[in-house]
């Protein structure tokens, strides 16, 4: 991939997207904004409307045909969520649904008192979303994916996978209201002891993601841990292309990148799967039904899983331990 294809990928805005998809209710009828961190017309928006028009309809009180849906979709753009955010509060619909860390830190930053369940956010505490998992205490709660103990886990296995690994770059969006603070410390806490020499991060802009992955590209015994991000996700066949001309060992937060080429994954399957469309459906009937969102319990995925590519493995020249293929729940040839 060139240069130029690929920032111009990274720099997509808000003309190239369908600005609204709408459930087509009755005026009535109670309102539901959704708030996406993917793009409209790729296929992942696309199974996500389905599934969650289907859960809050199948699965509903006797008056769920008359909800309507508003969605909007940030394409890991942080300002584009950020006017999306803003224009379904001004709606005032009953309750928002906030898919990934930059819709709910989009959300967050204009202090709204309408209720809201996130899905794929990362450390909803630390972040000040809710008091604790157990008791939110305010009127957000959800699901969430990711300790902030799992960067370390992450660097582990790279190292494990790769053990020529010296220098490691980080990567996420470093635009403003992305969560990488905590994964970033516990990356730093493990690094010590994993022989890390150093750890690289984007500086401010998202062009800093491409030119991190070049830099090191030239370098010898680097790796790279991506952390749960709408950004990359949103364009991950670009990057998985990218990093693999500049033939890097890299560990992601989700399968899909390794299905895409990636060389290994660690996190709770997909992005965004049925069953947790199902529980976030159910959060947001319930509180549609008049449940306080303050008393609704955080909940954490119960089952994480390794996927390895061993396609990749054997083009970057890696050897894949027994351990991890034992650990593996999917291995991708």
């Amino acid at each position: 991939m060139k240069r130029r294809d690929f920032i111009g990928i990274m720099s997509i805005g808000a003309a190239v997207w369908p600005f609204a998809v709408r459930a087509e209710r009755p005026n009535s009828a109670p309102l539901i904004g959704a708030l996406l961190a993917t793009r409209a017309d790729d296929a992942l928006s696309k199974g996500f409307m389905t599934a969650f028009d289907k859960a809050i309809h199948e699965h509903g009180p006797a008056s769920s045909h008359t909800i309507r849906i508003e969605y909007r979709f940030g394409a890991g753009d942080t300002d584009l969520t950020q006017a999306f955010a803003r224009e379904l509060i001004s709606m005032r619909p009953a309750v928002i649904l906030a898919v990934s860390n930059t819709s709910m830190a989009a959300l967050h930053q204009t202090s709204t008192t309408i209720p809201v369940v996130f899905l794929a956010v990362s450390d909803p505490v630390g972040m000040g979303y809710v008091n604790s998992l157990s008791r939110p205490g305010s009127s957000v709660t959800g699901l969430t994916p990711f300790e902030p103990s799992m960067g370390g886990k992450w660097l582990s296995l790279l190292k494990e996978l790769a053990p020529t690994v010296e220098d490691v770059g980080v990567i996420f969006n470093p635009e403003p209201g992305n969560n990488s603070r905590s994964f970033l410390r516990s990356i730093e806490d493990a690094a010590g002891s994993l022989a890390i020499k150093s750890i690289v991060t984007p500086r401010a802009e998202r062009s800093d993601i491409e030119h991190t992955i070049i830099e090191l590209g030239k370098r010898s015994h680097t790796g790279l841990v991506f952390l749960p991000d709408a950004l990359t996700y949103a364009h991950l066949n670009a990057i998985v292309d990218l990093i693999a001309q500049h033939r890097i060992p890299a560990i992601y937060p989700w399968r899909d990148f390794v299905a895409a080429g990636g060389l290994i994954s660690y996190g709770p399957g997909i992005a965004y799967g049925d069953e947790s469309i199902i529980q976030a459906a159910g959060y947001v009937r319930r509180i549609l039904n008049g449940e306080n969102p303050a008393e609704l319990p955080v909940q954490a995925p119960t089952n994480v899983g390794l996927v390895i590519n061993t396609r990749t493995a054997k083009t970057l020249g890696l050897e894949i331990p027994a351990r991890l293929i034992a650990l593996a729940g999917e291995v991708i040839e």
